[in-house]
Order: C-alpha cells, then sequence, then structure tokens
C-alpha cells in the first residue's frame, strides 16, 4: 500500500540523491535547459522553485539556505543575480517540463525541464555581453 511518500528515492542513498538534485538544478541554472528523465524532471522541479522563491527576497539568510542545498557558488550567485530578478513578479510556476519520448536503450521516458521565460535570459545575456565588451572608437584616415 502506499503511504503518502513525497519524494522518489531512484535506488540512491539519502546523500547521492541529495548531490544528484543539487547537480541537476546547478545544471539548470547555468544552461537554462536540460535533458533528463521526466522522474528527475519531476523531481527537480519540486527542489528547484523553492529555491527561486527564496531568491526573489535578496537576505543573506536566504542566500545560505540556497547554498545547504546548491553546492555551487557561481550557480548560486546566477541564481540571485539574474533568474531571480525576472521572476519578481511572479507568484510561481518557475519551470516547464517538456516530454520528448523514450530512450532508444533502456526505453527511459525523457524530458526537457527549462525555465518559462528562457527569452527573457538570451536577451538579458546579450545585453551583459554588449556592455562589458569595449567599445572600439572608429578611427578617422
Amino acid at each position: 500500500m502506499k503511504k503518502r511518500i513525497s519524494s522518489r528515492k531512484f535506488g540512491k542513498l539519502s546523500a547521492h540523491r541529495k548531490a544528484m538534485m543539487s547537480n541537476l538544478a546547478s545544471s539548470l541554472i547555468e544552461h537554462k535547459r536540460i535533458k533528463t528523465t521526466h522522474q528527475k524532471a519531476l523531481e527537480l522541479k519540486k527542489f528547484i522553485e523553492p529555491m527561486i522563491t527564496k531568491a526573489k527576497n535578496h537576505t543573506l539568510h536566504n542566500r545560505r539556505e540556497v547554498l545547504k542545498k546548491i553546492h555551487n557558488d557561481d550557480a548560486v550567485k546566477t541564481l540571485f543575480d539574474v533568474i531571480a530578478p525576472i521572476y519578481s513578479d511572479r507568484p510561481g510556476g518557475y519551470t516547464r517540463i517538456i516530454k520528448l519520448g523514450s530512450r532508444v536503450n533502456d526505453a527511459a521516458k525523457i524530458s526537457f525541464i527549462e525555465f518559462v521565460d528562457k527569452s527573457n535570459f538570451e536577451y538579458k545575456e546579450v545585453v551583459d555581453a554588449a556592455q562589458d565588451s569595449p567599445v572600439e572608437e572608429e578611427t578617422k584616415e
């Protein structure tokens, strides 16, 4: 009989599960879209959305709470500085899962998990890159 189990175990020990979720979350933050199994995508959605909600409130306590779960300093910095401001007026639902079908060798269901407003990230990265690069002055001869 099923007893209200809140998370999947994936056949791994608890330390391995926590490390896997941390690594998946940091990859999602870095690449804005990752391809993984459908079950891992569902668990990652439950893992990353509270982190984004905490990142919307820029306090030291919230940063440390997120650093407990995501052990990548660069990913946490990106989460607080880039991703959270984009979702500042959104009450939830920061990610979407897109089903892709089954993998050939083991028939596992594969999905994309991505941030909802992915186009805003691309625009912000282009603007940041343009501001960081030095502008070459044209010389007149």
